[in-house]
């Protein structure tokens, strides 16, 4: 059975506007835990690319949970900031990394997390699949939600989409519980859906019609082109909906389990709940 731990600090939230970063916060604050939010323009400045920021963000905490720059040098900046956390005596690193799918062949697998590894403080890693929130706070998914017209390159192939509500579970209790310590979780959810099968699922919870259309690469350049997704991000998105096409990580996790000791949620636990919001009803 995990015990409760209180680090001998407040629990430092980096990215704490963000999918994960504001469900953990909101879970430690409900907890009764000391917690600081740390962004660029939060109450506690912190920025990846100003390392001024840094010690003052980490003065006098226990717990770091950690989310990379998503910058080219994003494992230089972990390197540094982790052994100045432990340095400073933070106690336990929780990293939001990625499933190992997200690494060009040959290339160190992810160097953030060795980064993490490497700090001296105790460490846990999160790596998640495709996050199901995607569709309902991503602007890109959510307008093709309310479109009824999803459109990807990822033809029939598969994801083990995960709760992000999920991923702050296991992220609170690596925080502030024992047990977790030098422990990889990866996080996916209970079963594998295509992109058909989610425009369904959320066809059916909104009484909606909502469908996928698979196009090929180049045309969904030129679709997204004309949303006004940058050149950058749709080479990003054609590169994972290739993956996903190729069914390279169509696998079950088991890190829910592991971490919590209960099932994760399922794909259509989350549409009902978002559903109700009428995030999809524009």
């Amino acid at each position: 059975m995990t015990t409760h731990h209180m680090t001998t600090g407040p629990i430092l939230v980096l990215g704490g506007t963000g999918k994960t970063g504001r469900r953990v916060l909101s879970r430690l604050r409900r907890r009764g835990h000391d917690v600081r939010a740390a962004s660029r323009k939060g109450p506690t400045r912190f920025d990846w690319t100003n390392e001024n920021t840094w010690e003052p963000a980490l003065a006098g905490a226990g717990a770091v949970y950690l989310v990379d720059s998503q910058r080219e040098d994003a494992a230089t900046s972990m390197r540094a900031f982790a052994k100045l956390a432990a340095a400073g005596g933070v106690e336990r690193l929780v990293l939001l990394s990625h499933s190992d799918w997200v690494v060009p062949e040959g290339e160190e697998k992810l160097p953030c997390e060795s980064a993490v590894r490497e700090s001296g403080a105790a460490w846990t890693i999160l790596k998640p699949a495709w996050f199901a929130q995607n569709f309902s706070e991503d602007p890109l998914f959510r307008g093709q939600i309310l479109d009824g017209d999803v459109v990807t390159s990822t033809e029939a192939g598969a994801e083990p989409w995960v709760d992000a509500e999920d991923i702050a579970d296991v992220a609170v209790a690596a925080l502030t519980e024992n047990g977790h310590a030098g422990q990889t979780y990866p996080l996916s959810g209970p079963r594998l859906l295509t992109f058909d099968a989610v425009a369904d699922e959320i066809a059916r919870a909104t009484g909606r019609d909502i469908t996928h259309r698979a196009v090929t690469p180049e045309e969904f350049a030129a679709y997204a082109a004309r949303r006004g997704v940058s050149e950058e991000h749709i080479a990003l998105l054609n590169m994972l909906y290739g993956w996903i096409r190729e069914e390279r990580f169509a696998r079950l996790a088991d890190g829910v389990q592991r971490a919590l000791g209960r099932e994760p949620r399922d794909f259509s636990d989350y549409v009902r709940t978002a559903a109700v919001t009428g995030v999809w009803h524009g």
